[in-house]
């Protein structure tokens, strides 16, 4: 019995076949094999990657002294290295406000490590671990990926080191809240199976180039989880090399997103139904210092619409301290431009 597109094919038994029907039966055959070299080109290329990229995966376990006790937290997670003197990549939240980071080869090597730099906002972290000449794995070019094409994620879960799942590329472009309540944008997306302790290690493609750092699943949902893009990370790792954190412009205010009304809208001459609202500001901070109000509406940012306050923020992420910007506010219905300079954040 052979199953082609959903249907039931019954091919003739032994000895009461036709000519015709000894076609049928060898095309099935053929078919068969043809599955056969597809599952071994698959599996081809997943041994292959875990092979070039295997060893530069690391188990990282992380200790957290608990305030007023005796006693300390334990953690786990998944980092992959960088270079050869020791750098690793990882997430922010496996390290974070660790007292003491061991990082441990899948050799059986250990190697105590220490925090370089985190950045919240993206999620991702870079420790060095005190060794030289290690493995190391190839970054990849996350804007190139395709839905659909092959993924492998390889980590630690639950503790069993040196473990592979593999998926596909489920979309692009998703945004993810991190914990520090900023948007990181152009997350990957996979179907891939992840659990605690995936948490920092590398997503590869079927060449073996990391294209992603593995950060989040969703609680209770079935092949959905997400990694940051390694062309995010790149940048995030530049920046904590040369000056140990994540420079970004900061204006110095608290806001939340409102509805504008119509009459508004025409007004303004803007299609967007929200506006930024602005509810406080720090004292002495960069708009404060310009003249922006509380209750000042923010509805453009160098004459680029504002909706949310993740607009603003994709703005400055990449935009240098000390450089205005031009906002353009509502203030007791009258529009005005307000030129900020912002402060290093």
């Amino acid at each position: 019995m052979n199953h082609l597109n959903g249907n039931v094919v019954l091919l003739p038994l032994a000895g009461r076949s036709s000519p015709q029907d000894s076609t049928v039966g060898s095309n099935a055959v053929e078919q068969g094999h043809g599955d056969e070299e597809l599952l071994d080109a698959y599996s081809h290329a997943v041994v292959s990657v875990v092979e070039k990229v295997g060893t530069a995966v690391v188990a990282i376990g992380v200790k957290n002294r608990l305030p007023f006790r005796r006693t300390s937290n334990t953690g786990a997670g998944s980092g992959v290295i960088i270079t050869p003197d020791g750098f690793v990549l990882t997430n922010h939240h496996v390290v974070a406000e660790a007292d003491k980071v061991e990082v441990r080869l899948t050799d059986g090597r250990n190697y105590q490590a220490k925090i370089i730099g985190t950045d919240p906002p993206t999620d991702l972290a870079l420790i060095r671990a005190e060794a030289a000449d290690l493995p190391i794995a190839e970054l990849g070019d996350s804007a190139k990926l395709r839905v659909g094409q092959l993924a492998i994620a390889i980590g630690n879960p639950l503790g069993f080191q040196s473990t592979v799942s593999t998926g596909v590329i489920s979309a692009l472009g998703r945004a993810l809240r991190s914990q520090s309540g900023r948007l990181i944008e152009n997350v990957i997306q996979t179907d891939i199976a992840l659990n605690p302790g995936n948490s920092g290690g590398p997503l590869v493609d079927s060449h073996s180039r990391v294209v992603g750092i593995n950060t989040a699943m969703i609680a209770m949902a079935q092949g959905i989880s997400f990694a940051v893009p390694i062309d995010s990370a790149k940048w995030v790792v530049g920046e904590l090399l040369t000056r140990g954190k994540v420079r970004r412009a900061y204006l110095g205010i608290i806001a939340q997103s409102r509805p504008i009304s119509r009459r508004l809208q025409r007004y303004l001459g803007e299609r967007a139904d929200t506006a930024v609202e602005v509810l406080s500001l720090a004292n002495d901070g960069p708009a404060h210092r310009a003249g922006v109000c509380q209750g000042d509406v923010i509805v453009a940012l160098n004459g680029a619409p504002v909706a949310t306050v993740d607009d603003i923020h994709r703005t400055l992420t990449h935009w240098s301290s000390g450089t205005p910007v031009t906002l353009t506010v509502v203030s007791r219905g009258a529009k005005r431009e307000i030129k900020v300079t912002p402060d290093e954040e």
